[in-house]
């Protein structure tokens, strides 16, 4: 497959088998659909499940699987650990290969849509599908669960769902449903040797980000009367600021304190591999580690390149293993948007190269974050560091997709001035596709330099509350700020040339000014 999406759907089920294979079956009747993995958890009542296909069949299997949990759950008899909102509780979308995380997002925009409109569920769009930044949390969707929003959405405006009926109300038995798109997320329980759910709500409350604890970690305690133990259940929403290890460790900790111990651990859905990797390196303590040294990873970069018909036979034994004994270089992974800048077309050009050098800025400044948080010296300023973070992790995909953008909406002008202009009836025609394809091409940097300075200011502000080891990278990342800002600005007084209608023109050359520094 060219593209693919991961889709992790959670059902209000985990309970009844034959109801979750029901599912499951619904989801599959479709082309280009793959089952990895499936969970269910009895104590929870919920089953996980984990797909992957095409950005083209992703979404339709999605939606089969709500239909089939709308025929087949009864949220009012439901009872578990986990808090629910619908029969289909959340639906997130996952750019793996092909896909960016936007594309994502209109994917899961389509599914609530749908969702509504063939199902009658009503729907919450979440995390960077998000319309309003309150709801990129699930957890402020979900309070109240079923049965608390269903009373509140009836009063509330501010609780009514994205997609669904006037006025508001949730689907007599399959609730409403959370559909997003998010980065890769891994579902991580610590088991305690105690059925007391205190000890466990203790320690979430300490580790989880919304208390004060790690960036990028959910957490709550819940009671699992099968098994008579209390649960720390969390979701690492970003492995590389905070891993596996990291949250192992402090839980562990806090039921040392509370003379408790850890009865073990378990996975929901998948793991990427990377994720633990960095739990053996820190338990290990390998001083010398780098993915080249895993032989699957070796195996694959040979493997792939073989498919590619790049074979390393003739060449230099030398050269033979750098080739094919190391990961894919830093260099080799730039070299095609660079070689796409150098081809004699005219896009992408200087509006994607400004475009690349806010998004470069963004990354070194949230590298710099996640190195910070990470050191116990620069915990009385966790907070304003998290936030730079997040703010910074937003930016950052937005400018990224702005490089795609610039480049067509200057194809856009050039399709404009192709098309005919024979008689006088075909000249106004293309004179109003022209005036609207550089109006087009000149918002696209505008909003360039808009994000970057937002990405600058960011930067400036945690220079004083960074570790000063890093303060060459929030250099670079001002410069790499302040050029792809200038960069930006030039494209849009550039195409401002073109535009006939010079009121706009002159108010867009307004905002121009107030841009921030």
């Amino acid at each position: 497959m060219q593209t693919i999406v991961e889709c992790v759907p959670n059902f209000s089920e985990g309970r009844d088998a034959n109801k979750v294979e029901a599912i499951i079956r619904a989801i599959l009747d479709g082309p280009d659909v793959y089952l990895l993995d499936q969970e269910m958890d009895a104590d929870h009542n919920r089953s996980v499940i984990t797909l992957v296909g095409t950005r083209e069949a992703i979404g339709e299997a999605a939606l089969r699987g709500i239909g089939k949990a709308t025929e087949l759950i009864e949220l009012t008899q439901h009872h578990g650990a986990h808090p629910r909102l619908g029969a289909t509780d959340v639906v997130p979308f996952v750019p793996v290969r092909g896909v960016s995380l936007a594309d994502c997002i209109r994917i899961a925009e389509q599914v609530a849509e749908q969702a509504w409109r063939r199902y009658r569920v009503p729907t919450y769009l979440y995390e960077a599908a998000a319309r309003t930044p309150e709801r990129r949390n699930l957890e402020n969707i979900r309070r109240g669960q079923f049965e608390g929003l269903r009373e509140e959405v009836k009063s509330n405006p501010e609780r009514r769902p994205d997609f669904g009926p006037d006025p508001a109300a949730l689907h007599p038995t399959a609730g409403a449903t959370v559909v997003g798109a998010r980065k890769f997320l891994i579902a991580y329980n610590i088991n305690l040797a105690t059925p007391d759910t205190s000890v466990a709500k203790a320690i979430a409350k300490k580790i989880r980000a919304s208390s004060g604890g790690f960036p990028c970690v959910k957490a709550m305690g819940v009671d699992l009367k099968a098994r008579n133990l209390a649960q720390v259940s969390m979701n690492l929403t970003d492995f590389e600021t905070t891993s596996i290890g990291t949250v192992f460790d402090a839980v562990g900790r806090g039921a040392s304190d509370a003379g408790v111990k850890v009865e073990g651990s378990e996975i929901v859905g998948l793991i990427p591999r990377a994720a633990l990797e960095d739990a053996a390196v820190h338990y290990l303590k390998v001083e010398n580690f780098q993915p080249g040294l895993i032989l699957e990873h070796r195996l694959e970069t040979v493997l792939n390149r073989a498919a590619e018909g790049a074979s390393t036979l003739g060449v230099s034994s030398k050269a033979a293993s750098a080739e094919s004994g190391a990961a894919p270089t830093l260099a080799g992974m730039a070299q095609d948007f660079v070689n796409a800048v150098a081809a004699d077309t005219p896009a992408p050009g200087g509006g994607s190269v400004s475009a690349l050098a806010g998004a470069l800025a963004a990354a070194l400044g949230i590298m710099v974050c996640r190195l910070s948080l990470k050191k116990k010296s620069f915990a009385e300023h966790y907070e304003a560091i998290h936030r730079a973070l997040e703010r910074l992790e937003r930016l950052r995909p937005r400018l990224m997709e702005t490089i795609d953008r610039d480049a067509e909406s200057y194809n856009g002008v050039l399709r404009a001035m192709r098309l005919p202009k024979t008689s006088e009836a075909e000249q106004a025609a293309r004179r109003a596709a022209m005036e609207e394809a550089n109006k087009s091409a000149t918002l696209v940097p505008l909003e360039t330099g808009q994000m970057i300075g937002e990405v600058r200011s960011i930067i400036e502000s945690i220079q004083p509350i960074t570790m000063p080891q890093a303060a060459s990278d929030l250099k670079v990342a001002l410069a790499m700020a302040d050029a792809g800002r200038a960069g930006a600005v030039e494209n849009v007084r550039t195409n401002l040339g073109s535009i006939q209608d010079r009121a706009w023109a002159s108010e867009v050359e307004s905002r121009i000014i107030s841009l921030p520094c």
